[in-house]
């Protein structure tokens, strides 16, 4: 058996719950807990024994890996012509396209706006690759 520790968040994810449920069950004695600071923290066995089931492997290995940063950007560009779009629209597309499927995704839109010769592209993303994109979009707009 495993020393393993999951917080109050880890264990609303893992069960599906909110987390103010998490807390009334361990406020209630219904989930043992212990407190470490201002801060539950159960044990591994004391889930397995409130739930009754084994907490899986590859369920322990998703809350580690849930945490992840996110960044919008909302880019918006004035006097450009439909070649600069062209450009800045395939190099978005071409820089995303070649991702493993294990990345953090991106997703990307753009609305181009021909009679008012604007464009906004909107950027979400983890942070490192949205700031290789906006980067390679200055590129463009400066050449």
């Amino acid at each position: 058996m495993t020393d393993r520790l999951f917080s109050v968040e880890e264990v609303a994810e893992l069960l599906g719950l909110h987390v103010r449920t998490v807390r009334g069950y361990v406020r209630d004695g219904k989930l043992a807990a212990v407190r470490i600071g201002k801060q539950y923290r159960i044990a591994q066995a004391d889930l397995e024994t409130f739930t009754g089931l084994p907490v899986p492997d590859a369920a322990r290995d998703s809350v580690r890996r849930a945490r992840h940063s996110e960044v919008s950007s909302i880019v918006e560009i004035d006097a450009v012509d439909a070649a600069t779009v062209d450009r800045l629209s395939t190099l978005l597309t071409g820089a995303t396209a070649n991702r493993y499927p294990e990345d953090q995704p991106i997703r990307i839109q753009t609305i181009h706006d021909a009679e008012r010769a604007r464009l906004k592209v909107i950027i979400v993303g983890g942070l490192a690759d949205t700031g290789r994109l906006l980067e390679y979009m200055e590129e463009v707009l400066a050449s």
